[in-house]
């Protein structure tokens, strides 16, 4: 029988007068890898700050989030959280979020600092450990030999690796993705797609990655769910999500050119030869 990490409950979310969400539900096992898509404005990003408590659903419904079993927020009102509990979900968003002035190696110890001992968080003094967890962090995402470079003299592909590692130095059940891959070219997003798919089969991490690019989401991802107009579309394995669903999905609009994003490249992971270099 499969545990549930994830749990959503008549969710909604309301921006003045735009609905960006409306009573979704749903929920997701343990271990699985989940494409999460839908069009541009559908609420899936949205979506992925409610879950994580970035942001508030709206406090007039009966909507609750569920992360291992418990809850982040209910009817709109976030509940108290330990440190060790918020350092069970890593978030990964579109753009890095990477401090541009220090090392590669120093942002993947960034993960630590969430169950570090307050006085050595603030002071930012990490120990030999810490350090070895982080170089093997940085080894599996194919980046060891670059932990002294400042974050911000790699490329897009490189930083989006330096962003997952920290991730697995924070050591997380649930990863969440915030369309990681929407900057990148498509041998780079190949790269970080399957650094993504590799954990979660290797590690049995939960893996929930918003995707534009639905031949990433039908190779790497078991399951998708697809919200339309801030409601709950598509909710099945990824070999049900057929052409003629995808195309009610996104209403023949982009169509094509998402089915045109085939990735073409070969599936190892090589090591940059230089910072910076692009990919």
């Amino acid at each position: 029988m499969s545990l549930t990490t994830i749990a959503v409950e008549q969710l909604s979310k309301t921006f003045g007068r735009t609905t960006v969400l409306q009573d979704v539900d749903f929920e997701i096992d343990a271990g699985d890898m989940v494409a999460l898509i839908g069009p541009s404005g559908s609420g899936k990003s949205t979506l992925l700050r409610l879950m994580v408590g970035l942001t508030r659903a709206n406090r007039e419904q009966r909507s609750r989030v569920t992360i291992m079993d418990r809850a982040v927020q209910q009817r709109g009102k976030l509940t108290r959280c330990s440190r060790a509990e918020r350092c069970r979900v890593g978030y990964i968003f579109q753009q890095y979020n990477l401090v541009g002035r220090l090392s590669v190696l120093t942002n993947v110890l960034i993960g630590h600092l969430g169950s570090m001992p307050r006085g050595r968080a603030l002071l930012g003094r990490f120990n030999r450990q810490e350090r070895l967890r982080a170089l093997e962090a940085l080894s599996r995402v194919g980046l060891e030999s670059l932990a002294g470079q400042r974050a911000n003299t790699l490329s897009g592909g490189q930083m989006q690796r330096v962003a997952i590692a920290r991730a697995l130095v924070q050591d997380a059940d649930i990863i969440l993705a915030d369309e990681p891959i929407a900057s990148l070219d498509p041998r780079s997003a190949r790269e970080v797609m399957k650094i993504l798919q590799r954990i979660n089969e290797e590690d049995g991490r939960t893996v929930l990655v918003t995707l534009h690019q639905v031949e990433y989401a039908r190779e790497f991802c078991r399951r998708a769910i697809a919200l339309k107009q801030g409601r709950l579309y598509y909710d099945d394995s990824i070999q049900h999500l057929t052409d003629a669903r995808l195309q009610a999905l996104y209403d023949d609009e982009g169509l094509c050119e998402l089915f045109d994003r085939r990735p073409q490249q070969p599936d190892t992971i090589t090591q940059p030869a230089a910072a910076g270099a692009a990919l």
